[in-house]
């Protein structure tokens, strides 16, 4: 009897139940919310499915992210910058750069909205964190998941990088919900209407150029952006060469989709509640969402400066989708403007500044890095 005992005792404490904390019960809550929200609704799932279903994981079996666990190999691959490099390579390869190599100008919208990752590097400040966990927070600005962590990880912040990846992609997940009421609310119905000019063709040699000559650019002015900014324009090389489309395919697909798979479980695995469930997370959120409402401000606010400059031919909507979720942000200034004007149709040239965007948060990303003398 006495070692039946001992051995339903055993088994009982091998359960989940035997260590399932308040804190874990919380957390497991927070990832079926995220969890519907994915599935139900359709808030990015390929985001929010694999982060949320890891944050589920980690609650339940902490041993995952332990070393030698599974997740933990995945998340050393965070650590080492190559997932989100990977995923910049993906993004080249599925995006158009046309847009923005018709109008130059949409390089403009997209630097204006990353002002909300400079408030935001001094909020955090202000909010008692160091400079260089501050100037990780502060990426979150630029609705940029991957640069989020690549940032996180070359500063020294990995204590930090959990709860600042989730505060990322939640934020881009929520890009219809968060930038609507910022957009109608800093723009007329009359601008909203506004139709713009159709873009020029961009030829295809243009179109090979661009990335070689950004790269070049963008590398010898800031070294520490090559992992990021190389492999966007390598990606985006591939489309627009004609010559691999084996790699075109490969990157824009099988490898993004894996690389998502990967990021986004061991993103979710962070959050364990010991290091999700604090004060600095809380700050974290509430900064992120600060930063980002900020940088969707500005970029509709330098539209509207714009479109006064132009005697009315640019639609200041177009400025919101200069943060770096690509294509969402695009979709959103399409959606908003259609709402004014069902005939309206600015998503081509919402994704000149979405694009520039993407550049622009990396380049903030290069920029700290350069600061603080990280290679």
């Amino acid at each position: 009897m006495e070692y039946v005992i001992n051995t339903m005792t055993n088994l009982a404490m091998q359960t989940g139940f035997a260590f399932l904390k308040p804190g874990n019960a919380i957390m497991i809550v927070v990832a079926l919310v995220f969890l519907y929200l994915a599935i139900a609704k359709g808030y990015e799932p390929l985001l929010l499915v694999p982060i949320s279903f890891g944050m589920l994981l980690v609650n339940m079996y902490p041993d995952i992210m332990a070393e030698g666990g599974l997740l933990h190999f995945f998340f050393l691959l965070d650590e080492w910058s190559i997932l989100p490099s990977l995923i910049f390579m993906g993004v080249g390869a599925m995006t158009d750069f046309g847009p923005l190599i018709a109008n130059p100008a949409s390089f403009l919208l997209g630097a204006a909205a990353q002002f909300g990752i400079y408030s935001a590097y001094i909020l955090a400040m202000l909010m008692g964190f160091n400079d260089k966990a501050a100037a990780a927070i502060s990426i979150i600005g630029g609705a940029d998941g991957p640069t989020s962590i690549f940032l996180a990880g070359k500063l020294g912040q990995t204590g930090l990088m959990g709860p600042i990846a989730v505060a990322a992609y939640s934020y881009m997940s929520l890009v219809p919900i968060i930038q609507p009421p910022i957009m109608k609310l800093l723009t007329t119905e009359e601008e909203r209407k506004i139709k713009m000019a159709q873009l020029r063709p961009v030829s295809k040699l243009e179109k090979i150029l661009f990335p070689i000559i950004v790269t070049i650019v963008v590398c010898l002015i800031l070294p520490t952006t090559a992992p990021l900014v190389g492999m966007l324009m390598l990606g985006n090389l591939f489309r627009e060469s004609g010559v691999v489309g084996q790699l075109t395919e490969t990157a824009s697909n099988a490898m993004m989709y894996i690389v998502v798979i990967l990021l986004g479980t061991s993103v979710g695995a962070t959050t364990s509640a010991e290091a999700f469930l604090t004060w600095d997370t809380i700050k974290i959120v509430i900064l992120g969402l600060v930063a980002f409402a900020i940088g969707t401000a500005a970029g509709t606010l330098f539209g509207k400066l714009m479109c006064k400059l132009t005697g009315g031919k640019v639609n200041p909507l177009i400025g919101s989708a200069g943060v770096s979720a690509v294509p969402m942000a695009a979709r959103v200034s399409q959606k908003v403007g259609a709402e004014a004007d069902p005939t309206n149709f600015l998503l081509m040239h919402a994704m000149g500044p979405n694009v520039a965007g993407v550049i622009g948060t990396a380049v903030a990303a290069g920029t700290f890095m350069a600061i603080f003398g990280v290679v």
